[in-house]
C-alpha cells in the first residue's frame, strides 16, 4: 500500500498558519480593519468582502462551553447551537470577540430562536431563509434578504457597496470555489495523495487566511504541489484502502471521534457532502456584467442542497454524482443529536445509497467522548463489511 499521506515538504505549515490564526485577526482589527462572524455557509460572503470586511466563522465545535450555554438553552438542543453560544457568553471564540457584528440565518428553529439571545450579548442581524428552492417564489424573497444585508452592513460601517465592488468579491470568491473544486478533485485521484482528515484540516486552515487573492495563490500552490506529489510517487501504485464518502451536518465537532477513528481503522475518506466540503462549492456566482449582482448572489446561495430545504432533491443529485466520481466504496452519514432535519433525512438518503448498490452507516452524535469506544465498534464492523464487498482479504 503506498503511503498517501506522506505529504511534500513544507505542507506543515499549513498547521502553523492556523496557530497564527489569532494573532492575524488582531493585527487586522489594529489596524482598523472590520471583521463580520458568522455560522453557516447560506451567509453571502461576497458582501463581506466588498465592504472590506473579512468574514470569520465563529467557534461551534467544542464541548467546553455547552455547560455554560444548558444555563440559558434546553439540553436536549443541537449541540453546535449550544457551542456557538456557550462560546459567546463565556468570551472564549477570539473571533466572536473580534467581529463587529453578527450574521445569523433561520436554517433551523433552534438557532434562529438562539440568535435572539445572541444579538443580547453581540449586535445579531438575522437572514430569513425561504424553506425551498425549487419554488422560484424563493428567490426575489431571499435577494431581499441579501439587498437587506449590504444595507445593515452599509449603516453599520457607514459606507456605500458598489456593484462594481461585489462583482470584484464575486469574481475573487468564485476564484476560490474552484481553486477549493481543484484541491478537493485531488481525492478523486486512486490512489488519493491526502488523507480525508488532512483536507479537512487543510480547508479548515485556509477558512483562516484572510486576504482572499493571497489565499487563492496558496490554494493553487498547494494543490499543485500535492499532484506533483502524486505523478511523481503514486500514480500507478494500488491502494486497497477501502474508499468512504462522508455525508451529513457539519463536522467539526467529531472531527477527531468519527472522521479520524475511520481512517485509523485502515479506510480513507475521499469526499465531503457536508458543509466542510464540496457541497458549498458546487455552484458558482453569475458573473454576467449586465445582470444584478445582488440577484446573481442569492441565486447561488439558494441553490445550496442543505436537509433545511424540503424538498431536498438536490442533495441526492450532487450525492450520486460525488459517489461515482470520487469512486467511493461505501457512504458514512454524520449527524448531530437534535439536528431534526439531517436526521429525518438519513432514512431517504440510507435508502438512496443502498440502491446505489453501496453500504451504508448512520451515525449520530453530540461533541462528547461517551460514545466514542462505540463508535469505534461500529465503524470497524462496518469497514468489515466494505472490505469484503471490495474483495479485500478474500
Amino acid at each position: 500500500m503506498p503511503n498517501a499521506n506522506n505529504l511534500p515538504q513544507g505542507f506543515d505549515s499549513l498547521a502553523e498558519a492556523q496557530q497564527q490564526k489569532f494573532l492575524a485577526l488582531k493585527k487586522i482589527k489594529d489596524e482598523g480593519g472590520r471583521v463580520i462572524g458568522l455560522y453557516c455557509s447560506y451567509v453571502p460572503i461576497e458582501l463581506i468582502y466588498a465592504a472590506g470586511a473579512v468574514p470569520v466563522s465563529l467557534c461551534a465545535t467544542s464541548e467546553k462551553p455547552i455547560s455554560a450555554a444548558e444555563r440559558d438553552l434546553p439540553k436536549n438542543l443541537c449541540p453546535l447551537i449550544k457551542a456557538s453560544y456557550g462560546h459567546a457568553i463565556t468570551d472564549t471564540c477570539p473571533f466572536f470577540y473580534f467581529s463587529d457584528f453578527i450574521i445569523g440565518e433561520t436554517t433551523c428553529d433552534g438557532k434562529k430562536k438562539m440568535f435572539e439571545l445572541l444579538n443580547e450579548v453581540k449586535p445579531t442581524h438575522v437572514m430569513h431563509l425561504p424553506q425551498n428552492n425549487l419554488d422560484q417564489k424563493g428567490y426575489p424573497f431571499w435577494a431581499d434578504e441579501v439587498r437587506k444585508l449590504k444595507t445593515k452592513i452599509e449603516e453599520f460601517y457607514r459606507i456605500t457597496i458598489s456593484n462594481s465592488d461585489l462583482r470584484k468579491a464575486i469574481e475573487d470568491c468564485n476564484r476560490e470555489r474552484q481553486h477549493l473544486i481543484n484541491f478537493f478533485e485531488l481525492s478523486a485521484l486512486d490512489p488519493t495523495p491526502i488523507s480525508g482528515l488532512e483536507q479537512f484540516n487543510v480547508k479548515e486552515a485556509f477558512g483562516f487566511q484572510y486576504d482572499i487573492r493571497k489565499k487563492n495563490d496558496e490554494l493553487v500552490k498547494r494543490t499543485q504541489e500535492l499532484r506533483t506529489h502524486w505523478e511523481k510517487e503514486l500514480k500507478g501504485t494500488i491502494d486497497i484502502r477501502p474508499r468512504i464518502l462522508i455525508t451529513g451536518c457539519p463536522l467539526g465537532g467529531v472531527k477527531e471521534k468519527i472522521l479520524a477513528k475511520i481512517e485509523e481503522l485502515g479506510a480513507v475518506i475521499v469526499g465531503y457532502d457536508s458543509c466542510s466540503g464540496i457541497r458549498t462549492q458546487m455552484e458558482m456566482v453569475d458573473e454576467n456584467p449586465d445582470r444584478d449582482p445582488i440577484e446573481a448572489i442569492a441565486e447561488k446561495y439558494l441553490k445550496t442542497n442543505c436537509s433545511v430545504m424540503s424538498p431536498n432533491p438536490g442533495r441526492f443529485r450532487d450525492l450520486d454524482y460525488l459517489i461515482d466520481h470520487y469512486r467511493a466504496d461505501a457512504v458514512i452519514e454524520c449527524t448531530l443529536v437534535a439536528c431534526h432535519t439531517f436526521n429525518l433525512e438519513s432514512h431517504s438518503i440510507g435508502k438512496y445509497v443502498e440502491q446505489k448498490g453501496l453500504p451504508y452507516m448512520h451515525l449520530e452524535s453530540d461533541y462528547s467522548q461517551a460514545d466514542a469506544a462505540q463508535f469505534a465498534t461500529r465503524i470497524e464492523a462496518f469497514l468489515e463489511i466494505v472490505k469484503v464487498r471490495k474483495g479485500i482479504g478474500i
